[in-house]
């Protein structure tokens, strides 16, 4: 589904935008998948909007074991494919699936970060899909700082309150003048099907929505993932991960299955 130009795009900016990748079928799937979550959370699903305030923002993950419908995205849909593409992968493994729901009217804005801190795994041919299926418009779009994959690992952020974490050895986030940078920030109109790739080192934010945003994104592990410890919590937690996998080691495990490849 990706040509060479979208591989180089990706490899350049770490990120790039794929139209109508996904059709009605598994977004109808998420749809159904996302209405039960909401009623049924997980352990470690999070509401951000204070009581009171106008709209809702949660989000949940880890729960593609519990949602066939989730299981049946992950595994049957083009989603990994486009992960094996644009990393160049042999195989791909699911690191886990993660839900964001944001409801009209919400307030609550995604701070400047990116992913890989959160995360148990170091490597480069890791990548998130993310498919919105309700319409975004570009003024209230996920923005992506283009190239910034190719930098150091910053300290990640609580989103309720948007402090840092306390992680020694990670750089503290850097301020992110978005004028000032302006040609590198990139963001894009998105409908149903479209599909977001991004690395797990590209920095992004996003903004409040004016109506409904449900989105699904996918986490994907490529060939020179592995395993690595942190100086403090991960999200996902993966209790006794660490007894199972050391430093270094493949994330060769049950929790992570091959789907591609």
């Amino acid at each position: 589904m990706l040509t060479e130009k979208d591989i180089e795009k990706f490899n350049s900016d770490g990120v790039i935008h794929v139209t109508n990748a996904i059709d009605d079928k598994w977004l109808d799937l998420l749809a159904e998948g996302i209405e039960r979550n909401k009623t049924d959370r997980g352990e470690w699903s999070c509401d951000y909007t204070q009581p009171g305030d106008p709209g809702e923002f949660w989000d949940d993950y880890c729960n593609w074991q519990r949602f066939s419908e989730y299981r049946q995205v992950l595994f049957e849909s083009p989603l990994a494919a486009l992960a094996q593409q644009v990393t160049r992968s042999n195989q791909i493994r699911l690191f886990h699936e993660h839900v964001l729901v944001k409801e009209a009217q919400t307030n609550e804005i995604t701070p400047w970060h990116h992913d890989q801190p959160y995360y148990c795994v170091n490597g480069d041919q890791l990548v998130s899909t993310w498919v919105p299926l309700d319409h975004v418009p570009k003024a209230t779009a996920m923005r992506f700082l283009a190239g910034s994959h190719h930098g150091p690992l910053y300290v990640p952020r609580r989103f309720q309150d948007h402090e840092p974490y306390d992680y020694e050895g990670f750089l503290e986030m850097p301020v992110i003048n978005e004028k000032h940078d302006a040609q590198r920030i990139h963001s894009w109109e998105m409908n149903p099907g479209d599909v977001l790739i991004f690395h797990m080192r590209t920095l992004h934010a996003a903004g409040g929505s004016k109506a409904r945003r449900r989105a699904f994104a996918a986490r994907w592990l490529g060939d020179d993932a592995i395993y690595a410890s942190r100086p403090g919590p991960t999200s996902p937690p993966f209790p006794g991960l660490d007894l199972e996998l050391d430093e270094g080691n493949p994330m060769d495990h049950s929790l992570f299955p091959i789907v591609q490849g």
